[in-house]
């Protein structure tokens, strides 16, 4: 059993001894240690907290441990229930609630299960606020409410609804202009929420028709629950049965978004962001964000249309404070996260469907035929395990020091650029490894510059 204990959440496997995995005492010492932080920092006079969950089948049992401890600490909850990552968002804003819970652990096997935590903007935690949750736990420094200061549960079913309107409400969605183009559209859900939200609002949008793959919300993920290619076959072999324009895949809390072209070959999740990114510079010119991680195409895009491109460390909070901080317009991670300001700040593949199809409908070719329009780049993503006595941060440090005549970042890892390709090296949080990312014009020159890394950072662990 897993427990893995961050700033940015509480994710872990269901069952185990009190002190493994995300068992129910551990539910209620994290969600009581977040109730106090929130008590102290929030401005709302709510007293609320959402809470919503994916389609998970642990998602009950912890949904009642995490409504009973924050009713215990004095809260109201408003329970949105089944609900996405970006609804819940959406809900904590319009409910003026003091903070947010998000039951799922996004792309993980059905084994797991997560907390994901939000301030009162509907925003993920920062480094500081979330330091402050797991200290809080780890000291068990809370108290809980008396008899006559319980909490109460407000069950509200109706934020998928008014997630859907406020996305066709922005006024980038073209509703007109999707139904006029008659798209036949497929969509892999993994059975969870999105095999609900999305068709949902693929009808409102006025899609001609709908053809669903996995869309049964019951927890047990057909596949890999991550939308990489190898995990994508069926809707790969779906879209050329059915005759699809267009196919979209979601993980279980709907987040992340990857396209699937007309002829079942795989957009690239890395390209999501990029076209409709493109899209919203078309109408309003900006800035744009992405980690460092992500496709160097969004710089080339972005600077296409006049605007100026800023790299963040890993992590969406990352990605949000730097868009914020340079005005961007549009951002968001290569994994098929697209958060769009507009609407709200946070992953959001409800939003980045609808933007997609309306630019796919004003744009009137095949989804292939726009994938060719964008720079053509290739990521290979690589890793080195390194034994125990390895100082991970002294061999970054030599890296740099190695190529120190290249442009380097360093905000996060090591990220180093050529004027041609780029490689990103960064420690992981949970393994004794360093990850390689590399990207350049041919997935053979990616990973041949992986592999040169790999080769001195081997070199150097010898020294």
């Amino acid at each position: 059993m897993t427990l893995i204990k961050s700033i940015s959440g509480i994710r872990g496997t269901i069952g185990g001894t009190p002190d493994e995995g995300l068992n129910p005492l551990a539910i209620v010492k994290f969600v009581a240690a977040y109730a106090t932080c929130i008590r102290k920092s929030a401005k709302a006079t709510s007293n609320k907290i959402v809470v919503g969950r994916d389609a998970r089948i642990s998602g009950p049992m912890v949904k009642q441990i995490v409504l009973g401890t924050l009713t215990g600490m004095g809260f109201d909850v408003v329970d949105i229930d089944m609900a996405t990552t970006p609804t819940t968002e959406v809900a904590v804003v319009m409910e003026k609630a003091c903070g947010g819970i998000i039951l799922t652990a996004s792309h993980n096997p059905k084994q797991w299960n997560a907390l994901k935590l939000l301030n009162e903007r509907g925003e993920f935690l920062n480094a500081a606020e979330g330091q402050e949750v797991l200290d809080l736990a780890a000291s068990e420094d809370f108290l809980f409410a008396d008899v006559d200061h319980l909490g109460k549960v407000i069950v509200d079913n109706t934020y998928m609804q008014k997630h859907i309107e406020s996305v066709l409400n922005l006024e980038l969605v073209d509703v007109e202009a999707v139904k006029a183009a008659g798209f036949r559209v497929a969509v892999d859900a993994v059975n969870s929420i999105g095999g609900i939200v999305i068709p949902e609002l693929l009808y409102a949008l006025g899609v001609k028709e709908v053809f669903k793959l996995h869309c049964a919300p019951h927890g047990n993920f057909a596949h890999n629950p991550e939308p990489l290619p190898e995990h994508l076959t069926e809707i790969s072999a779906l879209m050329k049965q059915a005759k699809a324009d267009v196919g979209f895949v979601v993980d279980p809390d709907v987040d992340r978004l990857a396209i699937v072209c007309e002829n079942g070959e795989m957009f690239g999740e890395e390209y999501t962001l990029v076209a409709v990114s493109d899209y919203v510079l078309a109408h309003t010119p900006g800035n744009t964000v992405s980690n460092l991680s992500s496709s160097r195409a969004l710089r080339d895009v972005t600077r296409a249309r006049g605007g100026e491109y800023n790299a963040a460390a890993v992590g969406e909070v990352n990605v949000v404070a730097r868009m914020k901080e340079t005005k961007a317009v549009i951002g968001g991670e290569g994994n098929g996260g697209i958060i769009y300001p507009a609407s709200h700040y946070g992953r959001d593949a409800l939003v980045g469907i609808a933007l997609f199809l309306t630019h796919l409908a004003k744009k009137k070719m095949k989804v292939s035929e726009l994938r060719a329009t964008y720079p053509p780049y290739f990521i290979s993503k690589q890793k080195i395990e390194l034994t125990p006595g390895i100082h991970v941060d002294a061999i970054l440090e030599k890296v740099k020091e190695t190529f120190a005549s290249s442009g380097i970042t360093d905000i996060d890892g090591v990220k180093i650029d050529f004027p041609d390709k780029w490689v990103h090296l960064r420690k992981s949080n949970t393994e004794p490894i360093i990850r390689i990312y590399s990207e350049a014009h041919t997935m053979q020159e990616a990973e041949d510059l992986g592999g040169q890394l790999i080769r001195i950072i081997d070199g150097m662990c010898r020294e």
